[in-house]
């Protein structure tokens, strides 16, 4: 392999290792670095020198940061979600049940109710309340199977009121779906999630 190709295949492999990492440090709730820090901490570490951190010190910074930023991030989740579901409420079609579960009927069934111990195939779409979308069955083409008492508590209780053939949204406050721990990548702490949600069959 003639030098040039050589340099453009290691230029290639090192954008690629870079945007991995990009990706899985987003992925963690990291939303900014120092890109100069950053960039001399690799050299160090590639070139052997001492860093200027211990592991010790670089572990307990990292947890510092990230325990700082989750926290900011779950009373922010948390307030906006408030905000939203309080807002939800002016739309008449929106019922709120006593969990403060909110659901709109977008198409009635007519078919059983599921029980919690029931498994059904359920299309779902599920979103941010601005709109960014976690996962969708959907999108994948591919309706889930799961029993209704393994999924989040929104879900729970909405399952077991719709009949076969219903779709509904619903709007999931944060205590019943992931709460604080959050669910990693878009799902922060203390996030309101909105489910389209259609109820296939009980399986």
């Amino acid at each position: 392999m003639s030098e040039q190709k050589e340099n453009k295949r290691l230029e290639d492999f090192s954008y690629a290792l870079g945007l991995s990492i990009a990706s899985n440090l987003i992925q963690s709730g990291v939303k900014t670095v120092d890109p100069v820090n950053f960039m001399n901490a690799i050299e160090d570490a590639f070139a052997g020198k001492q860093p200027k951190l211990s592991v010790q010190q670089a572990n307990q910074i990292l947890q510092e940061f990230m325990s700082e930023q989750q926290s900011g991030d779950a009373a922010n989740n948390l307030e906006e979600g408030l905000k939203f579901l309080a807002e939800n409420l002016n739309d008449p079609k929106v019922t709120e049940t006593a969990s403060g579960l909110q659901y709109k009927v977008l198409t009635d069934g007519d078919g059983e109710k599921p029980s919690a111990t029931d498994e059904v195939r359920c299309h779902y779409h599920g979103t941010l309340i601005d709109g960014t979308v976690f996962d969708s069955s959907v999108q994948r083409g591919e309706p889930a199977v799961f029993p209704v008492n393994g999924v989040i508590q929104g879900w729970v209780e909405a399952l077991q009121m719709m009949a076969v053939g219903s779709k509904w949204r619903l709007f999931i406050p944060s205590d019943l779906a992931y709460g604080e721990r959050g669910a990693g990548g878009s799902i922060g702490p203390n996030t309101t999630l909105i489910f389209d949600v259609e109820l296939l069959e009980i399986v």
